[in-house]
């Protein structure tokens, strides 16, 4: 099971409101294990098995929800 963890800088990212968007839709992929957002910082991190879900279909969600994601990273799991 591949885990990873994206990181993702989104510009308009402002309130609570946005949180509990963010985390009810991304957490419906399966592999998805956490998801974190940050307002303040304007940023978003998702813990998941890359078998189930890609950093591309987690950045597309975001952005079809109306999000602006102006960088994104990528790190594995090392074990």
């Amino acid at each position: 099971m591949p885990k990873e963890n994206a990181y993702f800088d989104v510009s308009n990212l402002t309130d609570k409101h946005d949180l509990k968007k963010i985390k009810k839709e991304l957490d419906t992929f399966p592999g998805v294990n956490s998801v974190s957002v940050n307002p303040a910082r304007h940023s978003v991190a998702v813990d998941f098995d890359s078998s189930g879900v890609s950093q591309t279909q987690l950045c597309s969600r975001l952005e079809k929800l109306g999000y602006q994601v102006t960088a994104s990273r990528l790190e594995e799991h090392v074990m």
